[in-house]
């Protein structure tokens, strides 16, 4: 009786293991064009319920052909291992920010220049999407990449425990940036210094007065504690932080042209919600920071203006020096297009 149980348990668990796999599986085994996708972001931020709403186009409206694996949180190294990869084929794609790619490319720290969007949203896609945008993609070519989007991840603002209601407040003040000469002439612009230090090394800076202050997203302003050890927050949206979403050239080439639409495609339907679910998240930050101790001020249209007109030319002329004629090119191209949408410069 007991080995006549012993073999029912066998065979049952033979014929499961043998039994036809869900939907979701056998597209996953009928996939005929996989690409593993890594990024920087934990699962739950915006970027990565980004492209789960893209995977799952994707893979419907290729009748499951072409697969995203995603990898959220370095899973699959650092931005620089991970941009590495994407060369090399080892990964198919990546969604970095411009921020960790001027290493690779030096025609996309363009998007470090302050000031650089205007501050509407609407207005700030339309740029993204005509020919500077499509300038700014098309310079990955020539470095190992296919780049067909451009996802925006917020904006910087500008915190310091001295007063920063006006351009001349910040004369003499020390701020930490990243490490980019466009950041650091950025705030040369105010007659400020900046320092570049480690993201991990911040908060302990802030609080020993190391730097006066700081900039970055609310989102992470409110994550990392820095309004705790910081007395003034700045609204100036100054800075953004947009992704380029990019994917080895080999793995896409091989791509049906079919197929590289409803990708391209994908990614643009997803963005609205990707920047919407960006947006709310700096609206909490910012409720919750308003609860502590830290004096928040709202610039005006005139302020960001007076800001721009300091900090751009600088880091501007930082930008150039670095990307040379074909970072004249683009930023030929970025002002025409502000002069043919009606936009200051």
């Amino acid at each position: 009786m007991i080995v006549n149980l012993t073999r029912a348990i066998a065979v049952i668990a033979a014929a499961l293991w043998l039994a036809p796999a869900p939907v979701s599986q056998a597209w996953a085994q009928q996939a005929k064009y996989v690409a593993k996708i890594g990024h920087l972001e934990a699962p739950t931020q915006p970027r990565h319920q980004g492209l789960i709403k893209v995977a799952a186009l994707v893979k419907e409206r290729t009748n499951g052909e072409v697969e995203f694996q995603l990898f959220p949180a370095s899973q699959l190294g650092n931005a620089r291992q991970m941009n590495e990869g994407v060369q090399l084929g080892t990964l198919e794609g990546t969604v970095m920010p411009g921020g960790f790619l001027g290493g690779f490319n030096p025609v996309v720290s363009v998007l470090d220049i302050p000031f650089l969007l205007p501050a509407d949203r609407a207005t700030a896609q339309k740029l993204r999407e005509g020919a500077m945008g499509k300038a700014i993609l098309d310079s990955f070519n020539s470095r190992g990449f296919v780049a067909i989007g451009i996802w925006p991840n917020g904006r910087k603002n500008i915190t310091s425990n001295k007063p920063i209601d006006t351009a001349e407040a910040m004369k003499g003040q020390r701020f930490r940036v990243m490490d980019s000469k466009i950041l650091v002439e950025q705030f040369n612009g105010v007659g400020a210094s900046a320092i570049p230090i480690n993201f991990g090394e911040l908060y302990t800076a802030l609080q020993t007065g190391v730097v006066d202050g700081q900039e970055n997203p609310l989102d992470t302003i409110y994550t990392m504690k820095f309004h705790e050890v910081q007395k003034n927050l700045l609204l100036t949206d100054h800075g953004v932080l947009d992704d380029i979403i990019l994917f080895n050239p080999g793995w896409w080439g091989r791509l049906p042209a079919g197929h590289r639409d409803v990708i391209a495609k994908a990614f643009d339907e997803a963005r609205p919600e990707v920047e919407r679910t960006k947006e709310a998240a700096q609206k909490t930050a910012l409720d919750g920071i308003k609860t502590g101790a830290i004096q928040v001020r709202e610039t005006s249209e005139a302020d960001r203006q007076k800001l721009r007109a300091l900090m751009y030319p600088k880091a501007r002329a930082a930008f150039l020096e670095r990307a040379g004629a074909e970072g004249q090119k683009v930023i030929d191209v970025y002002e025409a297009e502000l002069k043919r949408l009606g936009i200051a410069n």
